[in-house]
């Protein structure tokens, strides 16, 4: 064991919200990244078979792609905010003091937003799917 480091488990960082903040800008942002590229793969298919591009947007009709749509919103969501943030840190003086709380804003914002959004993304789901 390391000095400095009695009693540690695992690495030596501990990373706390920042560290947290980081792998999930990385993450949010490799998710949307993937959403775009099959996003423009489905629709360049409009121009190569219109039967073929109709086939494929209704196995999109479901309530798992639903799930995955409310997920993408909260990463796209949290990707702009967070950006927003990293932004604040990067340029604004008094950033780096606050990013912590910066970073609690950006999640009860995140939060509040996403709640209003998930019950009407999910009372269609649930109407249409389950007739509930």
């Amino acid at each position: 064991m390391a000095s400095g480091a009695k009693g540690a488990r695992g690495t030596l960082y501990r990373g706390r919200e920042g560290m947290w903040s980081w792998v999930a800008q990385r993450v949010t942002g490799v998710l949307v990244f993937f959403f775009l590229f099959a996003h423009v793969l489905d629709t360049a298919l409009v121009r190569v078979s219109p039967h073929t591009y109709d086939q494929v947007i209704g196995t999109y009709k479901n309530p798992i792609v639903n799930l995955l749509e409310v997920g993408l919103v909260g990463a796209v969501m949290f990707h702009a905010f967070n950006g927003l943030r990293l932004i604040a840190v990067d340029f604004w003086s008094k950033g780096p003091k606050y990013q912590r709380q910066l970073l609690w804003i950006v999640v009860g914002v995140w939060a509040v937003l996403m709640i209003g959004f998930l019950e009407p993304m999910m009372q269609h789901t649930f109407h249409e799917w389950f007739g509930w």
